[in-house]
This record gives C-alpha cells, structure tokens and sequence, in this order.
C-alpha cells in the first residue's frame, strides 16, 4: 500500500479529482484522510465514500478557505490534535476563473485563480510546515495543469497564469526545504474523465449537435495512449508522489495526461 499508516491532508474536496484523491489515498492505507473544503456537505460526502471502503482509515473534515491563513492554521492544529502528525500535503483546491485570453482578459478576474491557486496554496504549505519540520519528514504535492506547459485552445490565460506561478513557487520550496527532508513535487494534470469533465463533454456535444461519445473519442485522438485518463488514475499518480516510493524525489514534475504533452 502506497499510503500505509500515513496521515493526509488534501484540500479542494469536489466532485473531480479532490474527492478521488481522499478516496484513493484510504484505500492505499492512510491512517487518516484529512478532508478540506469550502462545502460542508462536499466533506459529508467524502467522508461516506470512504467509509464505503474501508473502516481502518480515520476522517477529520474539516471546512476550510485555503485563503484564510487562520482557517489553514485550524486545519493543521485540528489534524495534529487528532492524529499526531501530518505526512503529507496534497495541494488540490483551486479556482478555474474565466475561460479568457492574456490579449483581452479582464485582468480583476485573474485575482480568484491568483487568490487561491498560488497564494491559498502557499498559505495551507506554510501552515503545515512546523509540524513537518519538527519532524523532519513530509511530502507536498501541488496539483497543477498541463494549460502550464502547452496554450490549449480554449482560453484559460488567468488559470494557467496562476499555476505557472505556482510551479516555480514548487521549484523554490523544494529547495528551501530538502534540508528538513520535506519533499515538493508537482503534478500536471491534462483531461481527467470524471464528473467535472463528463458535465463539460455533455454540454460541448449539445452545442455542437454531436453525440457525447464523439466529442470524447475526438478529445482522445490527441492522447497517445488513446483515451482520456480517469481522476482515479490521475489522483494514484499524485499520491505515488506523496509516498515513500518517491522518497528520492524532490522539486519534480509528473505530467499525468496519457502523454498528450511530452516534455
């Protein structure tokens, strides 16, 4: 089991990949799953999945906005109470903005990604820090985007911004913190099947006039391994960063996308 006897923070519960990664990293056999959102009733639901499969795997939920400094630090101290220690941190919240254009965005829009997808997450890492340093041990893993390493069609300046900066942030914190033994590695996430996607492909296919199967067999045909990855396999690839199987690894990048970008 990828995840045995660790304590686990994912923030960013959803319908996607944030419920996926809760969900996954139980059942590789964390003690504990610390769940983060916004939504009451998004932990509500995280939490009865994973007791669906397993009863060996402990929950604390835990509503948090990752922009609130002093609602990270609640998050951290309520997992230190509960648990003990925190193993590792996976940074999957984020706010998407406006589908826009660098050329013609309206730049306001751009705070919300910035707000939450670097600053929010920097402020949930900071906050974990003293726990992992003290003791000195502990895995980070950002969940980023392929926007960040190839423009997609459709126009998500702002989101891939945000990211970009994120990224680098990675890079920077890896280094700080190797001398602790805390790792940060990051994730590139590029189409995921799951519900977010699914609703996406749904709509796209009724503007088009095409049926939904269509439209997800055109999306694949740029995906070499020749479908459109599931979040379950994306969120198994994110933990395998969080495990001690990565243990070597530090200031990384995984593009997890069927290889529809390759460095």
């Amino acid at each position: 089991m990828l995840l045995k006897n660790k304590i686990v923070i994912v923030s960013g519960i959803g319908p996607g990949l944030g419920v996926k990664l809760a969900i996954e990293a139980a059942r590789e056999g964390a003690a504990g799953v610390v769940c983060a959102a916004r939504s009451a009733e998004k932990l509500d639901d995280a939490e009865r999945r994973i007791v669906e499969i397993t009863d060996r795997c402990g929950v604390l939920k835990c509503v948090t906005d990752i922009t609130d400094r002093a609602a990270c630090e609640r998050l951290v101290a309520q997992t230190i109470e509960r648990f003990g220690r925190i193993d590792a941190l996976i940074n999957s919240a984020f706010v998407h903005g406006e589908m826009d254009y660098a050329s013609t965005a309206n730049l306001d829009d751009w705070h919300g990604p910035l707000n939450t997808n670097l600053l929010g997450t920097l402020k949930l890492t900071q906050s974990v820090l003293p726990q992992m340093k003290a003791q000195k041990s502990g895995a980070i893993v950002m969940v980023n985007t392929m926007a960040v390493r190839q423009v997609p069609p459709l126009g998500e300046a702002g989101y891939a911004a945000s990211k970009a900066a994120l990224a680098v942030s990675t890079k920077y914190l890896a280094k700080e913190l190797g001398p602790h033994r805390i790792r940060v590695n990051t994730v590139h996430m590029g189409w995921m099947w799951g519900a977010p996607v699914q609703g996406y492909v749904a709509w796209q296919a009724g503007q088009l006039g095409i049926p939904e199967a269509e439209l997800k067999a055109q999306i694949a045909t740029g995906i070499p391994l020749g479908d459109i990855p599931t979040d379950d396999e994306c969120a198994r690839a994110a933990l395998f960063m969080a495990s001690d199987y990565a243990s070597a690894v530090t200031g990384a990048a995984l593009d997890v996308n069927g290889g529809a970008w390759m460095p």
